[in-house]
């Protein structure tokens, strides 16, 4: 998406860089599972299957992450493989994160997920103090994409502590798990579209609700029977979900349904986002 006005408390100016994320559509929540589960997934291939241990496949995983996030802010514009380069980046990199502290230093899940909700809570706070908006249609300048990179990693680490959290220690298992957070994501939904819930707390809220869905139905697709899932395992399911995402982004930079025309008009939301830094408000 696209925004040609920026909010300067009086009249609208042209902006001198394009919105560096992509609209909300359809397109962006599809893929933006298949991410969490694909961050789930291949951290433990790459872990477990590939030997390469959890501090080694996070050394190698940040650095890829580095060098992706160099290029997308480089760019001026948002680039759909840029884009969700990063965000399957990210997505393993917050997994790798949780799994570090939980494994390696024994940190209790239920801490770890305490501990990144005070991140991401600070995240938004001094994000919400500097800019006096949190809207994913206003990422204009470096400063904003750097906190909206910082948030996405905080959702990604608190999801996976949440999911292992819910569908482990609390017993619920992988399938109910999905279902459960599946529901909560319905519920944020409705409480938008029902009673108005503010667009921008709405969609963090979804966000990082997607996040343990993912994992839950990635480690139900991976894990073997008796534990659970369905058995097919993190090549098969990592390898999946990977061709899926790179064929819908293929699509949306071929058809550009998830971008707005640079000349046009902020569009009325149409989805869970509505960029209110141009009236001032939340």
């Amino acid at each position: 998406m696209t925004i040609t006005t920026e909010w300067s408390g009086a009249a609208p100016t042209r902006r001198q860089m394009l919105n560096k994320v992509p609209e909300v559509t359809v397109y962006f929540w599809i893929i933006k599972v298949l991410c969490t589960t694909v961050g789930e997934t291949a951290a433990d291939f790459l872990n477990s299957n590939l030997d390469l241990g959890l501090t080694n496949t996070t050394y190698i995983m940040a650095g890829l992450l580095i060098i992706t996030l160099f290029f997308q802010f480089m760019v001026k514009k948002y680039v759909p493989a840029i884009y969700w380069m990063a965000v399957v980046l990210i997505s393993v990199v917050g997994t790798l994160v949780t799994d570090n502290l939980t494994d390696n230093f024994g940190v209790p899940l239920a801490t770890t997920a305490v501990l990144f909700a005070v991140a991401l809570a600070a995240t938004f706070a001094i994000w919400f103090a500097s800019e006096k908006t949190l809207s994913i249609h206003s990422i204009v300048t470096v400063r904003r994409e750097a906190f909206y990179w910082a948030a996405i990693l905080f959702t990604f680490a608190l999801g996976t502590a949440a999911g292992d959290l819910t569908a482990e220690q609390l017993g619920l298992g992988y399938w109910v798990s999905t279902v459960v957070f599946g529901a909560l994501i319905a519920l944020v939904a409705l409480a938008h579209t029902g009673i108005r819930l503010n667009a921008v707390v709405a969609f963090w809220i979804a966000y990082i609700l997607t996040r343990p869905l993912g994992a839950s139905l990635g480690d139900y697709l991976s894990q073997p029977g008796d534990e659970g899932g369905l058995g097919l395992g993190t090549v098969g399911t990592s390898a999946l979900f990977l061709v899926t995402i790179s064929a819908l982004v293929a699509f949306l930079s071929f058809t550009r349904k998830d971008q707005t025309d640079p000349g046009a008009a902020e569009p009325v939301a149409r989805d869970l986002v509505r960029d209110t830094s141009e009236t001032g408000q939340y």
